[in-house]
């Protein structure tokens, strides 16, 4: 049975650091499940169907070239409860700092609890990525900066079609 994985998280906007877990992620199982959650009281970036587009288009190709099934979809529960939902048996978390750590260290435990067949499993964001946050992104991108170097070109060009 192929180990599959789900990488969690709004992705709003997906970065250079998300895509630096995700090849991280596809060393470790055969099939990755990104799964875009909805949050109905946030004011995304882009549109939940932009993101699945977008993810789409950009993970899937590098699935594919590390022999890794990709899937993309959204959901608006618990990820244990998504996990359970696909049979995923891990999930991945993306670490920057120390702050992402002491706080993923508590998502886990409760994780844990929830669904103890599901292993949390932390992956460093690579030096070049690690200062990418979303937020900055959104922030930049809100204020009229550039974010081409945080950013897939896919994301950029969507950005500047939205702009247009």
């Amino acid at each position: 049975m192929p180990r599959t994985a789900i990488y969690p998280g709004s992705f709003d906007p997906f970065t250079n650091g998300h895509v630096d877990i995700l090849e991280a992620a596809f060393k470790l199982c055969e099939k990755v499940v990104v799964a875009v959650g909805v949050h109905p009281n946030k004011t995304p970036m882009f549109a939940v169907d932009d993101r699945l587009e977008l993810i789409e288009a950009i993970a899937c190709p590098l699935g594919e070239a590390a022999g890794v099934a990709v899937e993309v979809c959204t959901f608006d529960n618990l990820a244990v409860d998504l996990a359970r939902e696909v049979g995923a048996t891990i999930l991945i978390r993306g670490l920057r700092d120390g702050g992402d750590f002491d706080y993923e260290m508590q998502m886990a435990g409760m994780n844990s609890t929830m669904a103890p067949g599901l292993q949390t499993v932390f992956l460093p964001a690579s030096p070049d990525v690690r200062h990418i946050t979303a937020t900055l992104v959104r922030q930049i991108a809100a204020m009229g900066g550039d974010i081409a170097p945080f950013v897939p070109e896919a994301v950029l060009e969507r950005l500047r079609r939205a702009d247009d």
